[in-house]
């Protein structure tokens, strides 16, 4: 998708100075702090950062899923135009689903186990007034379109009678089955192996381009993103650090976490080696951030300025940014 088709193609998801944090016993851990993204419909957009860096709280922020100890302390997200964080119980249920669905990491824990494909695929289309034999015709057509053979027969098994792709398909299935505007995809291909993933991918892609659905697609492998996704957001500590086309981001990061974050790329690697590369260093504690900029104490390009400093976002190129005081620096 071309920057000046991006241009005339309204977001399907807005996200915009989001603020969340969790109760603990040693104080509240800010989670997310000021994170903005945009999705655009028929669009595919990645976020990356390595365990920790907030990517499940983004979730199940968008998807108003959080726990009770979370607390929203400022920003909105809106879905079609419409404000998520403000919308009604009643609302939020008829929007999940059809307009907003979620594909998990784990399809053995988010699918039910007591009930079979069939029943959970049915209950999924509860608001549509037609039959339950028309219901089961269009879950074995998505559950066929998945590339699961014999669907018809998958609809009455279980999910530990499916091996571990399988059941992704079915999960796929199940969130793509109401044509929802937004499609979050929470690190899908993990469990897999490599022909899977493969395969998992080419999936997603073809029902994106048949649907027209944005996809959010969360993931800390970065080869998936860069095969999958049109563009892509860094989050580190919880801020978003990065933003900008796949293809731009990989071959010149701008911010030095997006740096060392492709050098650990095991794919990357030239000669076989006993350890893998790494970030040196270790997360901030998220109850008490430091100020300044959150990645100081792991970056090699640190001054002054950065411990007295949080940085804000800077363009890099059209349609592009970093949040660093010293990103003309990152990449030669």
């Amino acid at each position: 998708m071309t920057e000046a088709v991006l241009e005339t193609v309204p977001d399907a998801l807005s996200a915009h100075e989001l603020s969340v944090g969790y109760d603990t016993r040693q104080g509240r851990l800010q989670a997310l702090r000021d994170v903005s993204l945009d999705v655009r419909a028929g669009e595919i957009v990645g976020v990356v950062g390595e365990s920790g860096c907030g990517k499940s709280t983004l979730i199940s922020t968008l998807m108003r899923l959080l726990p009770e100890n979370a607390h929203v302390a400022d920003g909105c997200v809106e879905l079609d135009g419409e404000d998520i964080l403000t919308a009604s119980p009643r609302r939020l249920r008829a929007m999940r689903g059809r307009e907003m669905s979620v594909v998990f990491q784990d399809p053995m824990t988010s699918l039910n186990p007591v009930l079979t494909i069939g029943r959970q695929m049915r209950d999924i289309q509860y608001r549509e007034g037609i039959s339950k034999a028309e219901k089961d015709r269009r879950a074995a057509h998505m559950l066929g379109r998945v590339g699961l053979p014999d669907p018809e027969a998958k609809l009455r098994t279980y999910p530990h009678e499916l091996s571990g792709g399988m059941r992704q398909r079915v999960a796929i299935a199940m969130a793509t089955l109401m044509h929802p505007k937004l499609l979050i995809a929470d690190e899908p291909t993990t469990a897999l192996d490599a022909t899977l993933e493969v395969q998992i991918i080419a999936l997603l892609q073809e029902i994106q381009a048949e649907i027209g659905c944005a996809i959010l697609f969360i993931s800390h492998h970065l080869g998936v993103i860069a095969e999958l996704c049109d563009r892509v957001v860094v989050m580190y500590a919880g801020e978003t650090v990065e933003e900008g086309p796949v293809a731009d981001i990989f071959e010149h990061p701008a911010h030095p976490y997006t740096a060392k974050l492709i050098e650990c790329d095991p794919g990357r690697l030239k000669q076989r080696a006993e350890t893998l590369p790494s970030i040196p260093g270790s997360l901030p504690d998220l109850t008490d951030p430091p100020p300044g900029c959150i990645f100081r104490d792991r970056c090699d390009l640190a001054t002054d300025l950065c411990a007295r400093q949080r940085p804000s976002r800077r363009a890099v190129t059209p349609g592009r940014w970093s949040a660093c005081h010293h990103a003309e620096k990152v990449s030669p």
